[in-house]
């Protein structure tokens, strides 16, 4: 709430200081656009389908830690005092390391955060780019977001530049497509210098490297949390190993006694 009165402050202020010059402001839908663009809608659809893979395996675990829990206490007169604690403690482990694998999963920093950074910030960075060049094109003073947390009590359809984004990057992404089919054309030919768009080219070194980056983050994140599930794993088996022993002592204590 404060940053929107801040801002709505800053755009006054602005306007008022700037009374003589005429203020030039747009805004977007950013929502709007992104539904409109066939590399977030593949993008979302396998966002979705892993995290309802990713669900599904943890209503998996959940049954079957269930299902042990109800053997359990099905079993619970016909088996010793030692073998309930080690079948809890079996329990036990299982619900902790369900519990490592929902935030694995759905956590702040899970693999669902990873993979929409992997998927949807390279298209929002796109979006965002069309954006900033049509602005200082058009010379814009301000772009405000329609469908983000900032109030916008009206708003004048005239102003809302979202197509033109929309057709900013749909005309970007052809001029891209036509410009690697020239360059390789002209890659195929002897006698013709071999044209690169180094701009281009430099941007998708950027990108190679940015996902190799956030790959291997990923891969250290699982090694991380494996490592950390296998020494919570080995401290439980010997807290457990450690109460049968100590139920076998008292138990031969009492016996020699």
């Amino acid at each position: 709430m404060i940053k929107k009165v801040l801002l709505f402050a800053f755009l006054i202020l602005s306007i008022a200081l700037n009374a003589q010059k005429a203020q030039r402001i747009g805004y977007i839908d950013m929502e709007y656009i992104l539904e409109n663009l066939p590399e977030y809608n593949e993008a979302q659809a396998k966002i979705n389908d892993k995290a309802t893979t990713w669900q599904k395996n943890i209503e998996q675990k959940q049954q079957e830690i269930e299902a042990l829990k109800t053997a359990l206490n099905n079993e619970k007169a016909l088996l010793t005092e030692e073998l309930i604690i080690e079948k809890e403690e079996d329990i036990q482990i299982l619900e902790i390391d369900l519990k490592k694998l929902q935030v694995a999963y759905f956590g702040i920093n899970g693999d669902l955060f990873f993979l929409r950074q992997q998927l949807v910030k390279p298209i929002q960075d796109l979006v965002y780019n069309s954006v900033q060049d049509i602005a200082t094109k058009r010379k814009y003073d301000f772009v405000l977001d329609k469908s983000s947390s900032l109030i916008m009590l009206y708003t004048n359809k005239a102003y809302d530049i979202s197509d033109i984004v929309i057709t900013g990057i749909t005309r970007a992404k052809k001029t891209a497509v036509a410009n690697k089919k020239r360059n390789k054309k002209n890659s195929n030919t002897k006698n013709e210098p071999k044209v690169i768009n180094e701009e281009t080219q430099k941007k998708l070194s950027d990108r190679e490297l940015k996902q190799a980056a956030l790959k291997k983050k990923i891969e250290e994140k699982k090694a991380a949390q494996l490592k950390k599930r296998e020494e919570l794993k080995a401290a439980i088996e010997a807290k457990r190993q450690q109460r049968i022993k100590e139920i076998e002592d008292a138990k031969k204590a009492k016996e020699n006694n």
